[in-house]
């Protein structure tokens, strides 16, 4: 299997994450969608800017993304090989106007993520891996920076965790692990502190969809770490109709027993 050039896929991320920035330096709407979670101008202008580069970079692979779920598990079913992008992972913090938000591209093969950008528009750092040259982050147009999960786990553990999202079975978890501290951040940049070894566990125990993972999960993985759900499979895409996924954790150093504090 060749893999699409990656470092195209980061210019697509990063002109996305410019069409992005017109919008988030204005006075910007806010709509809502039919789940009430906020869509803005921003999500539309970065989906039609992503998915109109990648039918030109590679006409023959299908394109899922989270502003074009209409298409039918019937048809998805049949997909071996296709794109999935979240044009922008973080909506609540791009409202909250906290610069934790992020452009995902992630390539799927098989049901499993094999390439994957991760590009956050506010800072231009842009964190991207595959399975042939592994994990990546470039600080704009800076030299890019290899990166690897941190093994073994730090003490005390770091765990990353949601300025969103919260819950008990996440407080149940935290209040099982031994001595630790929070490392709060916004969208799948909390997968890739994981990727970049500066968190050694992010769990969640929420819901997410399978458009927010994917291309950091390509991150964690060319790094080095693991992204399963709660019996420890690795977890995979369009395997099912529904887009949620389940809950799951992403960690670096695989010698730990985490599902023991589930």
């Amino acid at each position: 299997m060749t893999l699409p050039d990656i470092q195209l896929i980061n210019h697509i991320s990063r002109d996305a994450g410019k069409a992005i920035l017109e919008i988030y330096e204005q006075d910007f709407a806010v709509q809502h969608k039919d789940d009430d979670s906020p869509l803005t101008q921003a999500d539309l202008a970065s989906h039609k800017h992503i998915t109109a580069e990648l039918q030109k970079l590679t006409p023959q692979i299908p394109v899922l993304s989270e502003e074009s779920t209409h298409i039918p598990w019937e048809e998805r079913r049949q997909w071996q090989r296709y794109w999935l992008i979240d044009p922008l992972d973080g909506t609540r913090e791009f409202v909250k106007r906290n610069g934790e938000f992020t452009v995902n591209i992630a390539l799927i093969q098989d049901g499993l993520p094999v390439l994957g950008v991760v590009h956050v528009p506010v800072t231009g750092i842009t964190y991207y891996g595959d399975t042939e040259n592994g994990a990546f982050r470039q600080d704009n147009d800076a030299t890019p920076v290899p990166i690897h999960v941190t093994t073994p786990c730090a003490q005390p553990m770091r765990v990353a965790g949601s300025r969103s999202h919260a819950g008990d079975s996440l407080r149940q978890f935290l209040g099982r692990l031994p001595e630790h501290t929070m490392v709060s951040m916004g969208s799948s940049l909390k997968l890739c502190l994981v990727a970049e070894g500066k968190a050694d566990i992010y769990p969640r125990l929420g819901p997410t969809s399978e458009w927010d993972t994917a291309a950091a999960q390509a991150v964690v993985e060319a790094a080095g770490g693991q992204v399963t759900d709660t019996r420890m499979q690795r977890l995979g895409y369009n395997q099912k109709e529904s887009l949620l996924n389940p809950y799951f954790l992403v960690f670096g150093d695989s010698s730990i027993d985490w599902k023991a504090w589930l």
